[in-house]
C-alpha cells in the first residue's frame, strides 16, 4: 500500500504520516527532508539556493547521511528548501530516490507513506490513498511560531506568518510540480482539529480503502 500525503507547511501532514506509518507497519519518507538537505548543502557551499546549477549539483551529490542531520528544521533551511525545490533539475535529481522508496520500501515493509507537496500529483500518482492536509494561514503560523519559540524565544509571529505566505506563494506558482491537491485527493482541514482527531479520520478512510 502506498499513501501519499501532501499539503503546505505546518498543516499537520508530517505528524499524520508518521502515525499512519507506525500504525500500519509501513515505511515512512518525509520528502521535504530531501529538499531541506539539498538547501542546507547549498548554504554550506556558500551558494545561492536560487542558483539552478548550484542547487542541482548539490541535489545530485546528496547522500543518505545528509537526511540524518539534526539541523534541517530551522527556518533558514526551510526557506532554502522552498527555493531549491523550484529548480527543475533538483526535482528531477530527487524524483528517482522517492519513487524507488515507494516501490521498494526499506526494511521489508509492506508499503510506504510519503509526505510532501507533490507526492500524489507527481511522485506517486497511482497511490492507493491520497490526502491533502491543510489549515488556515493563521493556524499554521501559530503552530510554527510555537515550534520555533522552543529554539528561539525572540521569534516574531508576524514574521513567521509573512514568510509562510511567501513560501506558499512560491510553492503554488512554481512551474514544476506546484503545490496543489491531486484530483482524487481527500481534503482534510486541520484548523479546528487536534492531532488525534486528524489521525482517527485518516485511519478510518485508509481502513475503508
Amino acid at each position: 500500500m502506498i499513501i501519499a500525503i501532501d499539503g503546505p507547511a505546518a498543516a499537520g501532514k508530517g505528524t499524520l504520516a508518521r502515525r499512519l506509518a507506525d500504525e500500519l507497519g509501513l515505511a515512512y519518507l518525509d520528502t521535504g527532508l530531501l529538499y531541506r538537505a539539498t538547501g542546507k548543502r547549498v548554504l554550506e557551499a556558500g551558494a545561492d539556493p536560487e542558483d539552478a546549477a548550484a542547487a542541482e549539483a548539490q541535489a545530485r551529490a546528496l547522500e543518505p547521511r545528509d537526511l540524518e542531520r539534526t539541523d534541517l528544521r530551522v527556518d533558514e533551511v526551510a526557506q532554502a528548501a522552498s527555493k531549491v525545490s523550484a529548480v527543475p533539475g533538483v526535482r528531477a535529481a530527487l524524483l528517482d530516490f522517492q519513487r524507488t522508496f515507494a516501490a521498494t520500501p526499506p526494511g521489508g515493509a509492506k508499503g510506504a507513506v510519503l509526505d510532501g507537496r507533490d507526492v500524489g500529483t507527481v511522485i506517486c500518482p497511482g497511490a492507493d490513498v491520497k490526502f491533502f492536509i491543510t489549515a488556515s494561514d493563521e493556524v499554521r503560523a501559530t503552530r510554527r511560531h510555537k515550534e520555533l519559540q522552543e529554539k528561539d524565544p525572540d521569534v516574531i509571529y508576524a514574521r513567521v506568518l509573512e514568510e509562510m505566505r511567501e513560501r506558499d506563494a512560491r510553492d503554488k506558482s512554481r512551474a514544476v510540480a506546484p503545490l496543489e491537491p491531486a484530483e482524487d485527493a481527500i481534503l482534510i482541514d486541520t484548523s479546528g482539529m487536534n492531532a488525534d482527531e486528524v489521525f482517527a479520520q485518516a485511519l478510518d478512510i485508509v481502513s475503508n480503502k
